[in-house]
């Protein structure tokens, strides 16, 4: 395992061979039976012209490949000591395909402005189980994880649908602006991207004949807290707020603990 990148100052760090081949092919599986079998909340998240990008959240429950790769293949580890966390939590996992010719370019975004939790000990992991070309792989403006939120929008008709109108700061040009340095890796499957939830992030279409298959883990540390929205997040969790309060740990069987530092050990 070799790891490029400083998670801390850049807001995102590429490692090499965060796990084995045989979690490769369970991440693969995974990733296939959610395709197999969508779920309600599924997204396609480009337009009908223009390839598929598919979107699926949530599915650890119900895909018994998810849940073990999430505890079996050691990434919840690397993510413990990426964000120095005594332990480690599921936040949820999120499945992301573009299809050959999606020309579809997922938009400059945070994702935390989109969530329910609050708190900076986290990190989300995007997990390739097909090779990631350069100018189709996740980018990253380095230490935009430091500075403000940015309206979330949605990404076909760029509607304000979580904080209203007004309340947060409009993202600025990103594309060409030498003022921002941004980061990005070509990748093979075992190689992995771990990022904070505020770091500003957006990726390529996918040209040739290649799938770009991703499985995503989003992975809370112990300080992160729970933050209820007045609008439905993204993904929802319906109910939540009623059985725990604002500011509370997550400690809730929506949010396994995957790992645990050994302090005796320590």
């Amino acid at each position: 395992m070799h790891i490029d990148g400083d998670l801390a100052r850049d807001g995102a760090c590429c490692v090499r061979g965060v796990t084995t081949p045989e979690y490769v092919e369970l991440a693969r599986a995974a990733v296939d039976a959610v395709l197999a079998d969508l779920s309600p909340g599924a997204k396609r998240a480009s337009t009908g012209d223009d390839g598929a990008f598919v979107e699926d959240f949530c599915r650890w429950q119900d895909v018994p490949e998810i849940e073990r790769f999430a505890r079996e293949s050691g990434v919840a580890q690397v993510a413990g000591q990426l964000m120095g966390a005594r332990q480690v939590r599921l936040y949820h996992d999120h499945v992301l395909v573009k299809e050959p010719g999606t020309r579809q370019r997922t938009p400059w975004h945070q994702d935390q402005p989109y969530y329910n939790v609050a708190g900076a000990q986290n990190v989300s992991m995007w997990f390739p189980v097909d090779p990631v070309a350069r100018e189709s792989t996740l980018e990253f403006v380095a230490g935009s994880h430091l500075g403000p939120w940015f309206m979330p929008r949605t990404f076909l008709d760029d509607q304000a649908k979580w904080f209203p109108e007004g309340s947060l700061a409009e993202l600025p040009q990103i594309d060409g602006n030498p003022e921002f340095t941004i980061l990005g890796w070509e990748l093979e499957p075992g190689d992995a991207v771990f990022f904070n939830m505020a770091t500003l992030h957006a990726a390529g279409g996918v040209s040739g004949t290649h799938r770009r298959r991703v499985l995503s883990l989003r992975f809370l540390g112990e300080e992160m807290r729970h933050a209820p929205r007045a609008w439905t997040t993204s993904p929802p969790f319906p109910g939540l707020v009623d059985e725990l309060p604002d500011g509370a740990p997550l400690d809730h069987p929506l949010f396994p603990v995957l790992w645990e530092r050994d302090t005796a050990a320590a």
